[in-house]
């Protein structure tokens, strides 16, 4: 009885994923993750309620990882366009690669490398880019900041061209460590993505 339980209940959860036709993956860091707030108020639970009260048919595979580089999405991400079959990649990564101070040559050749790997096997790619606090000296918050506009330039990628836009600057938006949003500001974040993303979503189940 025991058995046959499980199977049935394994069999509901495969067929309840699998009956939408599109699949939307996140491929992000802390601030993606829910860093520090309750997972039901961050951002991308907001953009599944979002996504249910417009009818638009999408399952949401959140994949980001706090602390995660654009090495080590790189390195996950063949794994998880096998196993999740995404029809559409959100790729935010390359913040944490900025605070550590890593070369922006490596962190646009990683994230080529993953826009390419995920059009290679069917999905549209957004790229959310970020932006490194002035502290970090203008030549290299510069060339940080070049690179995703250059990606999305040069491979024709929709691009979110500061995914902190109307936060970073907003009393009371973020956390005290200066790097990570508060719970009130994930619903700008939902804005900043919302429109390029809702885009993509409509072009693909179009499709």
């Amino acid at each position: 009885m025991a058995a046959l339980l499980a199977a049935t209940l394994l069999t509901f959860s495969v067929g309840a994923y699998a009956s939408s036709a599109n699949t939307l993956m996140i491929l992000g860091d802390s601030l993606s993750s829910a860093y520090n707030v309750p997972v039901e108020d961050a951002w991308v639970s907001l953009l599944k309620q979002r996504l249910q009260r417009e009818n638009m048919d999408w399952n949401v595979a959140n994949e980001s990882i706090s602390g995660e580089t654009t090495d080590g999405g790189l390195r996950r991400l063949p794994g998880l366009l096998r196993d999740i079959d995404p029809d559409v990649v959100v790729i935010e990564l390359g913040g944490n690669d900025g605070l550590r101070g890593f070369p922006p040559r490596v962190i646009r050749e990683n994230l080529v490398e993953m826009v390419e790997r995920s059009r290679s096997s069917g999905a549209n790619v957004l790229l959310v880019g970020m932006q490194m606090p002035p502290n970090f000296g203008s030549g290299y918050t510069q060339a940080f900041s070049r690179v995703f506009k250059e990606i999305s330039e040069q491979y024709d990628v929709p691009l979110v061209p500061f995914f902190l836009e109307g936060v970073y600057n907003r009393p009371g938006a973020m956390q005290s460590d200066g790097i990570h949003p508060t719970a009130n500001a994930q619903s700008r974040l939902l804005e900043n993505v919302w429109p390029e993303l809702q885009a993509i979503l409509r072009d693909t189940a179009g499709g």
